[in-house]
């Protein structure tokens, strides 16, 4: 318990206190949310109905002795959220698997872009957000109806909560992808039109990833445009779901758990780190060297494999891509903090990518606002490198200011 100066002993114990029951009711809020993120799933587990969510990655310390770290460091640190998502009710109709899925996803707040929402900004200290369509997005629907669609979502969030909080909320285009001429106009419209900062991007486009020639046309007008693009997972299709993902063992579980297995809870990381690998090895940085690529969730398992990656690839690619491989990373590849608050894992990013290419973020509503910025609070980072991850970075790649 540390006095701040001119603070009397009675008044220390008094902030102290006030701090711990926030912090209390805090962590009663996220664990409710946990829990009905839990109760649902188990509910519905005979339909698999685990999509979209995504795994909170947090540090076990014992929150009492951070309390004085988390309220003294920091506290005017300015953030801009990165990876922070919404829904429709349209978008629940086309992609909840029943009634139970609809009702989870409503209460997630993924569905508030009001005051609400902005009151949690307010109250984690988040300057803006970067809004994202839940995974995943209309990608899968084909079409002009696809079409549509994409450009309704995005115009409800240019003309709804851009506008009625300007400054707060910016956004990624979602992208019709089955039709990759359409995705490119309307990333463009997007851009132009409506002021997004880029696109998102979820797992699989059928059978392909974004390296296939056929989305070339959507990562040429991003490298024209200067907007990246993020690589967000999703789920696979259902062929390589039974090779990889399919247990099949009597008294299992095997919805729920082969769809968690499939996706938060282990093969939507390396899913997205393959697809990263598979951008740099086909020479999609050869011929776009100007596109930029984010990942989430800490580097999506990154950072542990670099060494392995830079050192096995790196011969048999000699000769064959314009770079060697690691420069990739370092050159066209952004990654955030979402949903992984934890010390160790930063510092290992950091390790392989510089300080310039890491930015904050949260995966609300998946993951708790407050929670992760108290936590980047206490990081113990030099205050220069903290406002870089924090803001500086993304104002920087958006072209934003907080």
């Amino acid at each position: 318990m540390k006095a701040l100066p001119s603070e009397s002993y009675a008044q220390t114990v008094q902030r102290n206190i006030g701090a711990e029951t926030d912090m209390t009711m805090r962590t009663k809020s996220l664990e409710k949310l946990v829990t009905g993120r839990r109760n649902f799933l188990g509910g519905a587990a005979a339909l698999g109905v685990g999509a979209g969510l995504s795994a909170c990655a947090t540090t076990s310390n014992d929150p009492a002795t951070e309390i004085s770290e988390i309220t003294l460091r920091d506290q005017d640190l300015q953030f801009i959220a990165t990876e922070e998502t919404y829904t429709t009710d349209e978008l629940i109709a086309l992609n909840a698997i029943n009634d139970d899925h609809v009702e989870y996803l409503k209460e997630t707040g993924l569905t508030e872009l009001g005051p609400d929402r902005i009151g949690a900004m307010d109250e984690a200290g988040i300057n803006v957000q970067i809004l994202s369509a839940h995974t995943p997005g209309v990608q899968d629907l084909a079409g002009q109806e696809g079409n549509d669609f994409a450009y309704r979502l995005n115009k409800m969030i240019a003309d709804g909560p851009m506008t009625a909080y300007p400054g707060r909320y910016q956004a990624y285009a979602t992208l019709p992808l089955q039709d990759p001429e359409a995705s490119a106009d309307e990333l463009e419209r997007a851009v132009r039109e409506d002021g997004f900062v880029g696109a998102m991007t979820n797992g699989f486009i059928g059978s392909k990833f974004l390296d296939h020639q056929d989305f070339e046309p959507v990562l040429a007008r991003a490298e024209a445009l200067d907007v990246p693009i993020y690589l967000h997972p999703g789920y696979p299709p259902k062929e390589v779901f039974d090779i990889y993902y399919k247990i099949g063992r009597p008294g299992f579980e095997a919805e729920y758990q082969e769809h968690i297995f499939s996706g938060s809870g282990y093969g939507w990381h390396q899913e997205v780190l393959t697809q990263s690998l598979r951008l740099i090895m086909t020479g999609v940085f050869d011929r776009f060297p100007r596109l930029q690529i984010i990942v989430g969730h800490m580097g999506e398992g990154l950072p542990f494999y670099y060494e392995r990656i830079v050192e096995d690839l790196g011969e048999p690619t000699e000769g064959y891509l314009n770079k060697p491989v690691g420069q990739y990373f370092k050159d066209n590849f952004w990654y955030t903090t979402s949903a992984f608050f934890q010390d160790e894992l930063l510092h290992l990013l950091l390790k392989y990518i510089s300080v310039d290419r890491v930015m904050f973020a949260t995966d609300y509503p998946f993951a708790d606002m407050k929670e992760g910025t108290d936590w980047f609070r206490a990081v113990d980072l030099p205050r220069e490198t903290k406002e870089k991850i924090a803001f500086r970075n993304a104002e920087k790649l958006f072209g934003i200011q907080v």
